[in-house]
């Protein structure tokens, strides 16, 4: 199985510095709205991802490691803006976000290291404010599901 992921992950990281989306430059005139390919790119994504995982969770398609395909639906929630509004500031200043900084580290881009450094910072961060927690009831920042702390 790990294989697996491993050789999906490389593919992808190929196809995004393919696209150019492991580029600074490229980003940071997407989000100065002068260069539209990475829109048009997350698009195209979208739109092919999601008629397909809409028709395999109605035909209860079984996943090949985990089971039945489920897709996870939360209505949005303050920690969902949050969230949001720390990934869009880190990708405005890094001009990238995870997948392709891992892609710029593997190219030899020392912004895609530094960027991997600060994703696991802010992992460490998240597990240190939930571990450190003294609610009874927590809300889960992976999943935006509330569990409840025994």
């Amino acid at each position: 199985m790990n294989l697996v992921g491993l050789a999906f992950g490389c593919a992808f990281g190929f196809l995004i510095a393919l696209g150019g989306l492991n580029d600074y430059e490229v980003i940071h005139n997407m989000l100065l709205l002068e260069d539209f390919q990475p829109y048009l790119i997350m698009g195209s994504a979208v739109a092919v991802a999601a008629p397909v995982l809409w028709v395999l969770e109605r035909k209860h398609w079984a996943t090949p490691y985990g089971g039945e395909l489920e897709l996870a639906r939360s209505r949005p929630q303050r920690h969902h803006l949050v969230g949001a509004a720390i990934f869009g500031t880190g990708w405005a200043v890094a001009g990238t976000c995870p997948a392709p900084a891992l892609a710029m580290g593997a190219s030899g881009a020392w912004l895609g290291l530094v960027v991997v450094g600060g994703l696991f910072a802010g992992l460490f961060a998240r597990d240190s404010v939930e571990a450190s927690s003294a609610d009874a009831t927590h809300a889960d920042l992976d999943m935006g599901q509330v569990a409840t702390a025994t």
